[in-house]
């Protein structure tokens, strides 16, 4: 497994180059989306407007950061659960979305989007959203305020640890990962 730093905005072939187990140190913008806030870029999408920033190399954090104490940028922001965006992903990815980052397993279809299009599933670790929030330098909310926590903000990062979940071709640490540990316990 290999430590890779990646900015976003990114390429295809910067994703491509990912794979599942790597250690990814990601920098630059990241937007926040969780689930009403997806419903509503779907919405948009679905009558042909424009989403409230470009999917093309984008990166979405599955994220509801907690409101900023005084003298940080931010409050906790810890992952949430991503298979509530299942739905979702795939249409997302298939209009560029290259980055996702949450906590759990992704469901097939999404899966098949990733390798279809060249993109990656990044894992940020549950339980450690005041370590992920001191990597924002910058959080502004840039679409649907009334969602409060779940509105859509725009960060900027650096140096975020995550961990590549599922990569382009396929790669899966959510199989991968118990199988090499059951085949080094001898089962």
């Amino acid at each position: 497994m290999a430590e890779i730093r990646l900015s976003v905005p990114c390429s295809r072939e910067e994703v491509m180059r990912i794979r599942a187990g790597d250690r990814v140190l990601l920098s630059g913008t990241v937007y926040t989306a969780r689930d009403a806030a997806h419903r509503r870029m779907l919405e948009l999408m679905e009558r042909g407007e424009a989403l409230p920033f470009e999917l093309e190399g984008a990166a979405i954090y599955y994220c509801g950061p907690a409101p900023a104490p005084p003298g940080r940028v931010m409050g906790a922001a810890g992952p949430t659960t991503s298979y509530r965006m299942d739905a979702y992903a795939p249409a997302l990815i298939g209009c560029g979305l290259a980055v996702m980052i949450g906590k759990g397993p992704r469901k097939e279809p999404v899966r098949e989007a990733m390798r279809g299009h060249g993109a990656v599933y990044l894992a940020a670790e549950g339980g450690a959203g005041a370590l992920l929030a001191s990597c924002v330098e910058a959080c502004e909310t840039i679409a649907w305020p009334d969602l409060g926590p779940e509105a859509v903000r725009r960060l900027t990062v650096r140096d975020m640890p995550l961990v590549a979940a599922c990569d382009a071709a396929g790669g899966n640490l959510y199989e991968s990962g118990p199988a090499a540990y059951l085949a080094s316990c001898g089962k």
